[in-house]
């Protein structure tokens, strides 16, 4: 007698009960309980290969995956646990604050996030509990430094990405922003106007008095 069957615990779907299936090559009849996922079949005659084959893998299909095989010699047991990768989508934006946010959105496991340069950083998570992803946003601040590019590297066991952005708000070496820098200009340029007319009035006034005396 030859009997194999599998026994799948979902860990995204823990509120289901587990899918079985076997096959008894005595009577050449197979049989399947809770399994209506029909990505999931024997990859040829289980007598000639147990394997399972799941395709298209999705999400859904993480979990562990339990072999058990009895025959007249004895029984056989496998475990295995199938991790499904989910690479997460990752943006770069810059906040009206001046603040960069990175954001490495419904990744599986959740992603880890670094800036170039270092600053004052922030990093949240937050579970999506339904599909068993995870959204990692880090928010950074470079404080009174001269920073006016930046990157975040985001790594992930499904692959690792870098974006970058130029800060348009970046600290100047003055730290004086434009609108402010444009203001003194004008200032200074109002008091030398003011320096002008007065030193023209004042010779104006000279050259007069020159005449007068003549």
């Amino acid at each position: 007698m030859l009997l194999i069957s599998f026994i799948i615990t979902m860990s995204v779907l823990r509120d289901k009960p587990p899918c079985f299936g076997a096959y008894r090559r005595d009577t050449n009849q197979t049989t399947r309980g809770n399994c209506t996922d029909k990505r999931i079949t024997w990859a040829s005659r289980p007598d000639e290969n147990p394997a399972l084959q799941v395709d298209p893998v999705a999400i859904t299909h993480d979990g562990i995956y339990t072999c058990q095989i009895v025959t007249n010699d004895g029984n056989f047991y496998h475990e295995y646990h199938l991790q499904v990768l989910v690479p997460p989508e990752v943006t770069l934006v810059q906040t009206e604050k001046g603040t960069a946010v990175c954001k490495a959105a419904a990744g599986k496991p959740a992603a880890q996030i670094s800036w170039t340069p270092e600053g004052d950083c922030v990093t949240e998570q937050d579970p999506y509990w339904g599909d068993g992803t995870v959204t990692v946003q880090s928010t950074c601040r470079w404080g009174g430094r001269h920073v006016l590019n930046v990157s975040c590297s985001v790594s992930h066991l499904a692959g690792n990405k870098s974006l970058s952005i130029e800060l348009d708000k970046g600290v100047r070496t003055l730290g004086f922003p434009g609108s402010d820098l444009l203001i003194i200009l004008c200032v200074k340029f109002s008091l030398l106007l003011v320096i002008l007319v007065f030193v023209g009035f004042i010779h104006f006034q000279r050259t007069n008095d020159c005449r007068s005396r003549k």
